[in-house]
């Protein structure tokens, strides 16, 4: 197990006429899980979208650089090539692929093409996702739980350095929370994966346990303590820091 360095430092970004994030600087070393947390329109999911190259989004200003690779200057794939991935919010569905094509075209990265087909069933059997969902086109027919279940899966099959989770707690019940929390905790030792998990909600980070904590709100990191911070905030909210 390799260490790494996630580093996003003075990161200013936005879209046509508007900036959303306003200087974010953060680190996430290998198997660190860090949360960030913070109120609606904070510039949390705009953080996620322009980390894996979203189009729409302007870079402004700052760097974020991933073992030392220039993120910023590679196209979303080459992103994921080096690296990086990103669990997003709200699934698609991607009709006429199925999600073994979708996986062995990805290629985990730093392993073999082969053997996706093994690695699909053991990570699905470890997360309780339905085999007879393997075969269906990407997310298509899934419930929103369903579609988290998934993402997750592939996180395990394709072992990325570092994952982006964009609310991945959403639209899951206790069952499913439980099970996905787990399994990215379980990451973080197997093979060192470095996690940055946004979310709404401190429900998440009672599975998944974060060794820092980021408070987010106007673009900026306005806070940043251990997982104390996220029971503060759990109890009396984000007035106190926008």
């Amino acid at each position: 197990m390799s260490a790494g360095e996630f580093v996003i430092e003075d990161l200013r970004a936005g879209i046509p006429g508007r900036e959303i994030l306003k200087g974010l600087s953060l680190t996430v070393r290998s198997g660190e899980v860090h949360a960030v947390m913070g109120p609606n329109g904070s510039g949390k999911s705009t953080l996620a979208h322009v980390l894996m190259g979203r189009p729409g989004y302007e870079v402004l200003g700052g760097t974020v650089t991933l073992d030392g690779v220039d993120l910023l200057a590679l196209p979303t794939w080459q992103r994921a090539r080096a690296g990086l991935f990103l669990a997003m919010q709200h699934p698609i569905e991607v009709p006429g692929v199925s999600l073994v094509e979708s996986l062995t075209a990805a290629r985990p990265v730093g392993g073999a093409d082969d053997g996706v087909g093994e690695r699909l069933h053991a990570e699905a059997a470890r997360i309780g996702f339905d085999e007879r969902f393997l075969d269906r086109p990407l997310n298509v027919d899934l419930s929103g739980g369903e579609r988290k279940r998934n993402e997750t899966l592939q996180l395990g099959v394709l072992r990325p350095k570092f994952a982006v989770l964009d609310e991945i707690d959403s639209g899951l019940d206790v069952d499913a929370l439980a099970d996905v929390g787990r399994r990215v905790q379980e990451a973080t030792g197997e093979w060192g994966l470095g996690v940055l998990a946004i979310t709404h909600f401190r429900r998440l980070l009672d599975v998944l346990h974060a060794d820092v904590v980021h408070v987010l709100a106007d673009g900026r990191v306005v806070a940043t303590g251990g997982s104390e911070l996220a029971e503060t905030v759990d109890r009396t909210g984000y007035a106190a820091y926008t």
